[in-house]
C-alpha cells in the first residue's frame, strides 16, 4: 500500500462549541501541488495551522510520509520534513538576505547549536546558501539588509527560508498576496522551480494563480472538503461554483484572472 506525502483522516476541530473543521479527508500525493481554495471564515488557515501543528486536532489524524503528526510540536513536525510560510513575511528584517538564509541552513546540516564554530568557515552551509540564493534570484542583493527588499523580495526570501531545510512537504499561505499582476506571474514561476519534486500545499485567493500552478484543489467550505480533483474538474463542477467559486470560474474561462 502506497504512502502518501500527507493524509487529513476525519479530522475535527473545534473552538469551545464551535465546529471549524469538519471531518476533512485529504490524501495528497507525493509531488502533487495542491491549492486550497474557499471562501473567507472557511477554515483554511485552522488547517494549515493543524497540519503545522500550531493547533492540536479535536479528533482525528494527520499523517506526514505515513507519521502521525497531530500531537507533535510545530518544531518537531518541521524536523519530519514539513515546513511552513505564512501570510505575513516572517523574516529578520536587520540579517542580510544571506545570513536569513544561512539561518535556516546550518540546522538542517546538523550544526545546531555550535555556536563557537565561526560561520564564514562552515563552507558546506554558506554553498548551500549561495544555492538558495540563487534558487531564489536574490543573489545581486546577498548583503542588503532583508528590510530594504521590495515586498516580493521578501516574499521570495521566505520562500528561500521556508525551502532552506529541505523539507519534502511545504505549505505556503496565500504567497502571492499584495503582488502587482507581473509581481504574481514571476512568483508563480519561482514556485514552480524551488518546489521540484516537493510536494506543495498552498492557501491561495487569486484564482489565476490556482489554475496556474495546481496540479489538483482541494475546495474547502464551511470546514468541510466539498471537491478534491483537478482543476479542469473543479472548474465544472456545479457543487463548487455554487458554493463558492462561481463569477470568478466564469472569468477564468474566458480568459481572465
Amino acid at each position: 500500500m502506497s504512502t502518501y506525502a500527507l493524509e487529513l483522516k476525519d479530522l475535527r476541530k473545534n473552538f469551545g462549541k464551535t465546529e471549524i473543521i469538519r471531518g476533512v479527508n485529504l490524501a495528497v500525493q507525493a509531488g502533487e501541488r495542491v491549492a486550497v481554495i474557499g471562501p473567507n471564515g472557511a477554515g483554511k488557515s485552522t488547517l494549515f495551522n493543524l497540519i503545522s501543528g500550531r493547533f492540536g486536532p479535536t479528533s482525528g489524524d494527520i499523517l506526514l510520509n505515513g507519521q502521525r503528526i497531530q500531537h507533535k510540536t510545530p518544531y518537531e513536525i518541521n524536523r519530519m520534513g514539513l515546513s511552513r510560510s505564512f501570510q505575513i513575511t516572517n523574516i529578520f528584517p536587520k540579517l542580510s538576505v544571506f545570513e536569513n538564509l544561512r539561518c535556516a541552513v546550518l540546522w538542517s546540516l546538523g550544526y545546531k547549536y555550535t555556536f563557537f564554530k565561526f560561520l564564514s568557515g562552515l563552507k558546506d552551509a554558506n554553498e548551500r546558501t549561495d544555492q538558495l540564493l540563487e534558487m531564489i534570484h536574490l543573489d545581486k542583493k546577498r548583503d542588503v539588509l532583508a528590510m530594504n527588499l521590495t515586498y516580493a523580495e521578501q516574499r521570495a526570501l521566505e520562500i528561500g527560508v521556508t525551502i532552506a531545510g529541505g523539507s519534502d512537504v511545504i505549505l505556503l499561505d496565500e504567497p502571492t498576496a499584495g503582488m502587482s499582476k507581473s509581481e504574481t506571474s514571476r512568483f508563480i514561476r519561482l514556485i514552480k522551480e524551488v518546489t521540484v519534486g516537493k510536494t506543495l500545499l498552498t492557501v491561495e485567493h487569486d484564482m489565476g494563480v490556482v489554475f496556474g500552478l495546481a496540479d489538483k484543489i482541494a475546495v474547502v467550505v464551511y470546514g468541510e472538503v466539498i471537491a478534491f480533483d483537478t482543476p479542469e474538474a473543479v472548474r465544472a463542477n456545479a457543487k463548487v461554483q455554487e458554493a463558492y467559486l462561481g463569477s470568478s470560474v466564469a472569468d477564468s474561462q474566458a480568459g481572465g484572472h
